[in-house]
């Protein structure tokens, strides 16, 4: 790890490769599904079961993910799963048969739980002890990851068709991200624990509070997984695009939010969590909406662009909300984001098979709405003291 003198830069950069790795890892298999598809002789439902493993292992390992992060706490317990999420990637690639997969897809679920609640929380502590807005950027590596792993799997696949020989490439990525970010993440990483109220119990139910924090990011999540997954085969079937126009859908929505984050903590700065997400949120789902009644590739790519400007908030801040009403409602509202984000596309792609595919871009519009329906109801820092939000603090 090269030195970085700023202790701020230092553990940023460091929990960034944790955020890195883990878009990269999740972009790299779900990039080689067309080869294991064919390696497994799958039907299209049969891999919308396999996707949706995923999101099952993320939601039942909400109870696992409270224990470990407490006994581990959320640096160890992120350095443990991004080691496993490789390991993965060859137990996928060397995967016999249809059962086997799914129980892989399984535990890549639960792992993923864990590494998403663990780098959240280093990213809230991050901002609690140097009073800095950091956690937008933070998710902006994620997507920056994706983006990475797409154009290494567009590489490999021009290289080989071996999956095993793409994975393996990828799981030295990992390592190196891995190796960087240990040295530097910070090692008190749970401030919104100490801060609990002692009159819950240990079985406690979530307050109202983290039950529209928990709506918000589900349901922000769903719409960033679904246009990820689902905006190409809508400008190639519906919007009736070229084929060299369909893949820009992943290219706009990618890039404008990658974009909006890296400048979404100067306006969360500027305008505070609460407003940037409900107008975000709107934008999102305004823009998407009409961009589907106008019909065409060119209205569709600026509803894309919509998307990607307006949803780029919503989990950097409900993260930083959720953080500061304690580890157990950050724990919760992390597994049900991981849950909107695997879960989403096959739900997208069920509505898509019944109705058609424009209605379900249209229950992607509804989602970012709903976003913006519970952002009202959620209680949000004061832009002045992201700390005090992180460290479950009164701002």
């Amino acid at each position: 790890m090269f030195r970085v003198h700023d202790p701020f830069l230092r553990a940023q950069l460091a929990i960034a490769a944790l955020f890195c790795s883990l878009g990269f890892q999740y972009a790299t298999w779900a990039a080689r599904i067309p080869a294991l598809k064919a390696h497994l002789g799958l039907t299209a439902a049969e891999v919308g079961v396999l996707l949706m493993a995923t999101g099952v292992g993320a939601a039942v390992s909400f109870p696992l993910v409270t224990l470990l992060m407490s006994r581990l706490g959320a640096k160890r317990l992120a350095l443990l799963s991004a080691l496993g999420l490789t390991l993965l990637l060859f137990a996928l690639a060397a995967a016999p048969d249809y059962p086997t997969a799914l129980a892989v897809m399984g535990v890549d679920g639960v792992l993923v739980g864990c590494l998403n609640v663990a780098m959240n929380a280093q990213g809230a502590a991050l901002e609690a002890r140097h009073r800095r807005h950091a956690m937008a950027r933070l998710h902006a590596t994620f997507s920056a990851g994706s983006l990475v792993a797409a154009v290494l799997a567009s590489g490999m696949t021009a290289v080989t068709s071996a999956v095993a020989a793409h994975f393996a490439v990828a799981a030295a990525v990992l390592l190196l991200l891995v190796g960087y970010a240990g040295p530097g993440l910070l090692t008190e990483e749970r401030p919104a624990a100490r801060k609990e109220p002692k009159s819950r119990g240990r079985w406690a139910l979530p307050s109202r509070m983290t039950l529209w924090m928990c709506c918000a990011m589900a349901f922000g999540t769903v719409t960033e997984g679904a246009m990820n997954d689902w905006s190409a085969l809508y400008l190639k079937d519906v919007a009736k695009a070229s084929a060299e126009l369909a893949p820009m859908g992943i290219a706009v929505v990618s890039g404008v939010m990658v974009l909006a984050r890296l400048f979404a903590d100067g306006w969360r700065g500027r305008w505070g969590d609460g407003p940037l997400v409900r107008a975000g949120s709107a934008l999102a789902g305004v823009g998407l909406a009409l961009a589907l009644l106008s019909g065409g590739a060119v209205p569709a790519l600026i509803g894309f662009a919509c998307v990607g400007l307006g949803i780029a908030a919503v989990t950097p801040c409900v993260y930083v909300a959720a953080a500061g009403q304690g580890a157990r409602a950050l724990t919760l509202v992390a597994a049900m984001g991981t849950l909107g984000l695997l879960a989403g596309p096959p739900f997208i792609g069920f509505v898509a098979n019944a109705v058609g595919l424009a209605w379900g871009m249209g229950a992607v519009a509804a989602s970012a709405v709903v976003v913006a329906l519970c952002s009202t109801r959620i209680r949000w820092p004061s832009r002045t003291t992201p700390a005090a939000a992180a460290a479950g603090e009164p701002a």
